[in-house]
């Protein structure tokens, strides 16, 4: 049973890198509460299979192909969901890189704009087509998808690092700009999680993990439906009084 306060029934919600990792774990507990999701990736096949297993569970999800690096791709999962529900009632901005790991000085312009792209100016430009439908229905939630990486610094990921700050700054402005006409919206900020793009990022080497393990507190890393959980409650009733927050959900990390 669905927290009170905390029930999509009849919601439209678009998940960005909803194919795998956060934003599949996002996809499968937004259906187990009743919201029609859009599940916008470039993963064709995984993401087809996140729509299937959403359908098999007798709930209701499309699949659009999205590079969430071009404005029209962008507006083109917006308008799927206008066009097959008739309205947006909340979005997950979560497709996002680590990039590559390097110091500043030897850290290639070509990485760096590649990864300040996909993770921040991709925020961006969902904002700027989420938004206005939200406020000509009356109201809509949005979550942005920082890091922990965005409220400290770690050497070696100039490029996430900055780029996810950026995501709390523009979160904090937009929700500032759009809260009156009733759209909340706020950031979550996770700590280093089990997903494809962290398993990734550690190359199978025993030693990184354990020391991404135990940089938290909690001495583990998160599932992604921990990191989920925290995601769905942002976009749900429950947390109407939230706005402008960057939620962390990190095992403790950035309180040590």
């Amino acid at each position: 049973m669905a927290e009170q306060g905390s029930g999509f029934d009849g919601k439209v919600v678009l998940v960005t890198g909803g194919a795998s990792g956060l934003g599949q774990a996002a996809v499968g507990l937004l259906v187990g509460r009743g919201a029609r999701v859009v599940v916008a990736d470039l993963q064709r096949d995984r993401g087809e299979q996140v729509v299937a297993d959403a359908q098999a569970a007798d709930g209701e999800a499309v699949f659009c192909a999205t590079d969430v690096t071009k404005e029209e791709d962008v507006a083109a999962a917006v308008a799927t969901a206008l066009d097959t529900w008739g309205r947006l009632d909340g979005a997950l901005n979560n497709a996002g890189t680590t990039g590559p790991s390097n110091t500043t000085v030897d850290y290639t312009l070509e990485d760096w704009n590649r990864v300040l792209t996909l993770n921040l100016t991709s925020v961006f430009l969902c904002l700027k087509h989420e938004i206005p439908p939200m406020v000509a229905q009356g109201g809509g939630a949005i979550v942005n998808t920082s890091s922990g990486a965005g409220l400290v610094g770690f050497a070696g990921l100039p490029a996430y690092v900055a780029s996810k700050h950026g995501v709390i700054g523009i979160t904090r402005a937009a929700a500032l700009e759009y809260v009156r006409s009733g759209v909340r919206i706020n950031a979550v900020c996770p700590g280093s999680t089990r997903t494809p793009m962290l398993e990734g990022f550690m190359g199978g080497d025993p030693a990184i993990e354990r020391a991404m393990a135990q940089s938290a507190p909690i001495g583990r890393l998160a599932r992604p439906e921990e990191i989920a959980q925290a995601m769905v409650w942002l976009l749900s009733d429950a947390a109407s009084f939230m706005v402008g927050h960057a939620l962390a959900v990190d095992g403790g990390a950035v309180v040590m």
